[in-house]
Formats: C-alpha cells, sequence, structure tokens
C-alpha cells in the first residue's frame, strides 16, 4: 500500500457519522479528518470532461463518498472512469454499507471504508 493512500485510510478510519447523514455531512467530515490529518486535497475534483471525484489528495489518492448501499455495477463503472486519469494513483469509497469491490481498478489499488463497520455497538 502506498504510503499516502495508508495516511489517508488512517485519517479516515477515525471518521464518525451517524447513521443516516447527509451526503453533505459526510463530504464535511472527510474534509475535516483529511485536514486535521495535514493531508491536502481538493474537494469535488474535476479529473476530466464530466468525470468529478469527491475528494483528490495531494498525492492522488480519490475518495468517493456513496450514502446507503450502492448499486455495484455503477459504482464499479464510476471507479473505472477515475481510475482510468492519470493523476488519480489510488482510490478510496466511503461507503454506509458494505459494497464488494476488486482490491485493483484500472490496474490502481481500489479501497473501501465502510461507515457501518465504524459505528461499532451502541450502548445506553
Amino acid at each position: 500500500m502506498r504510503m499516502e493512500a495508508a495516511d489517508v485510510l488512517s485519517a479516515l478510519s477515525t471518521l464518525r457519522v451517524p447513521p443516516g447523514a447527509p451526503e453533505m455531512e459526510l463530504h464535511a467530515r472527510v474534509a475535516e479528518r483529511l485536514a486535521d490529518a495535514g493531508i491536502a486535497f481538493v474537494h469535488e475534483a474535476r479529473l476530466a470532461p464530466l468525470c468529478r471525484i469527491d475528494f483528490l489528495s495531494g498525492a492522488g489518492v480519490g475518495i468517493e463518498i456513496k450514502r446507503g448501499k450502492p448499486n455495484r455495477r455503477g459504482l464499479l463503472r464510476q471507479i473505472e472512469r477515475y481510475a482510468a486519469c492519470a493523476q488519480v494513483s489510488a482510490i478510496i469509497v466511503v461507503v454506509e454499507r458494505s459494497v464488494r469491490l476488486p482490491p485493483r481498478v484500472g490496474g490502481k489499488p481500489c479501497y473501501f471504508l465502510s461507515m457501518n463497520h465504524l459505528w461499532g455497538i451502541a450502548l445506553p
């Protein structure tokens, strides 16, 4: 795993967002975590015409955020478009509910971070 991807995953592993939070809140929390970790990023980064990823770190780690459980086929097509862009070195998909993705897409590492795994057990 490239160090930058590991750094981004580490920063996002502390992400806590309540279930059902609007996608823009997820964006705000991701931006907060990246900034707190000192990771430079562009929000809504344009990769190509009609191709925009939610976040792109300074070293080219793309971050895509999806609420709920995304359609696997549609998400994979979207990730393939991102992976085809030269400025993307790896992709991290942040989802509320788990979805199976291959470890590499378009020859680039692909990781996913499932919010439901980060929520843990709620105690009264």
